[in-house]
């Protein structure tokens, strides 16, 4: 795939370190290129549910964030990325130590994205897939 702003990581590194909700969630970048981008989440006590699993918020969370900074990395220099619509399965649910998404582009379009997120969680060295979402992203003109 092929990125139409030759300074894409600017506008990657941007939505993966500037978005407050995303910061105070703990959500991290690992990895991205044109079409990929892959997060890590180290898990504490603030990102579970009452029985002590990972709750689906933030699950849904970082599959979204994640396959908009995926998407980020095909547009313009004056388009920004948001989210038209996601579905997500929760597989199984989390618990563990880490979750670490991985988000590739399926669909460049000119006006909407579309993205698949995977979320796999590690517990006890075993690495297995606890989600997965399709999100749509639309691309938007932005003139700041």
């Amino acid at each position: 795939m092929r990125p139409k702003n030759p300074d894409y990581a600017v506008e990657t590194n941007r939505i993966l370190s500037k978005a407050p909700f995303i910061s105070d969630l703990g959500i991290q970048p690992v990895h991205f290129e044109p079409g990929k981008c892959e997060t890590k989440l180290k898990l504490v006590p603030r990102h579970l549910q009452q029985d002590g699993f990972v709750h689906a918020a933030v699950l849904s969370a970082m599959a979204d964030h994640t396959a908009g900074a995926a998407a980020s990395t095909l547009i313009g220099q004056d388009e920004i990325i948001l989210t038209a619509e996601y579905k997500i399965n929760f597989f199984k649910a989390a618990k563990g130590k880490t979750l670490t998404c991985t988000a590739t582009v399926l669909k460049p379009g000119r006006r909407l994205i579309v993205t698949e997120s995977e979320i796999y969680c590690d517990n006890a060295g075993k690495n297995e897939m606890v989600s997965k979402a399709m999100v749509t992203l639309a691309v938007v003109s932005h003139h700041p």
